[in-house]
């Protein structure tokens, strides 16, 4: 049986692109706090863009359950917003 779910969770996807952005940003080095701020917030951005298929208003999310080939996967945003 497939079936999916819609999952609203605006603070959850921001927190997690924002410790992405530390992460990438702290594997550079040698940068001030300004300069990391800078462009943490830039990074976050372009995050933002790369989710865009999959995330709706950077809050929404649906996931296809398929409990016969016991798989979940996370629809893009034109299969499922009409």
């Amino acid at each position: 049986m497939k079936f999916r779910i819609t999952f609203k969770d605006p603070d959850g996807v921001y927190e997690s692109l924002e410790n992405a952005a530390d992460v990438r940003i702290s594997q550079l080095g040698g940068l001030t706090d300004k300069e990391q701020e800078m462009l943490k917030d830039s990074t976050i951005e372009t995050f933002e863009e790369d989710i865009k298929p999959w995330v709706d208003c950077s809050e929404y999310v649906t996931i296809e359950f398929d409990t016969d080939a016991n798989t979940a996967t996370v629809c893009k945003v034109n299969e499922w917003k009409l």
